[in-house]
């Protein structure tokens, strides 16, 4: 164990909940945004020196995708300029900063599934300011690992398949069917970070449910493992239409150490759906 202590800002978000329990044999301290407010550098260095970890895992961002539009200001507060202020802290300290990121840094005009040399070309303010917090993160601290995630969901928070869960009581469901992507089960993606940073081998990574699906396809797959009968009607991207573009493919691969993956996405929601149903036990 190379890191006895580790800071996870974000703690009270999906993924910094599920880092937690990941790290659970790490002394763990955890930072919201009403303990730490990263957009400000002077708190955030104080705060770190007063606890003295051995690595930050930055799991706080702004990710409202479509509110970002009409707000840029937060989104680039969350998403760059606080990962640019922990990123100066970190390497003042001389130690590792994690970062998380998107895999909406990609325009989604490909057809095969991006890896960590593809061009990035972010479509939305969103995926803009999470590939300025990249940069910033590599500008200010070498000591970096930086890992693209994609769709994203927990038993805890605001997600996708919760939503879906909550909207299965009505005759049918009408999802978007044109767009994909990687689901990542937040536990399986913390415990794939636990793993990276032993290996100190710093640098840009995928890591998101293996394979790739669509959210009309991701729907039938939780239904099924759900046992839930309401029909899932697909949709175009144009009969739902966002004030954020989406990548329209934006499937995650690897290039990095095959050792380090993430199972499947399908395990994910079957994983998903187990723990969900223990929850309520």
């Amino acid at each position: 164990m190379k890191f006895r202590k580790v800071v996870v800002t974000g703690a009270q978000g999906q993924l910094g909940q599920a880092l937690q329990e990941a790290f659970v044999e790490h002394e763990v301290v955890s930072l919201d945004i009403t303990d730490l407010d990263i957009s400000q550098l002077e708190p955030v260095r104080k705060t770190l020196e007063h606890i003295r970890p051995d690595i930050v895992i930055n799991a706080a961002a702004f990710t409202q995708v479509d509110q970002a539009e009409n707000d840029q200001e937060s989104a680039y507060r969350g998403n760059a300029l606080g990962p640019r202020n922990l990123a100066r802290a970190t390497e003042e300290m001389g130690i590792p900063l994690v970062h998380f990121s998107t895999d909406y840094v990609f325009d989604g005009s490909q057809s095969r599934p991006y890896h960590e040399f593809d061009r990035t070309n972010p479509r939305s303010v969103y995926g803009q300011s999470k590939l300025a917090g990249e940069e910033e993160v590599q500008k200010n601290n070498p000591r970096n690992y930086i890992i693209r995630t994609a769709w994203l969901y927990h038993v805890v928070g605001k997600n996708f398949p919760l939503t879906m869960l909550r909207l299965a009581n009505q005759e049918q469901v009408r999802v978007v069917s044109d767009q994909f992507g990687s689901p990542t089960y937040a536990p399986h993606l913390a415990k794939a970070v636990s793993c990276l940073i032993e290996t100190e081998s710093y640098g840009t990574f995928h890591l998101a449910g293996s394979g790739g699906t669509s959210w009309y396809d991701f729907t039938q797959a939780l239904y099924q493992a759900s046992d839930i009968q309401t029909a899932v009607v697909p949709i175009t991207s144009a009969d739902y239409p966002l004030p954020a573009p989406r990548p329209a493919y934006s499937i995650l691969t690897s290039l990095q150490d095959p050792a380090i993956s993430l199972p499947p996405w399908e395990v994910g929601v079957r994983d998903f759906t187990t723990q969900l149903k223990e929850s309520k036990t």
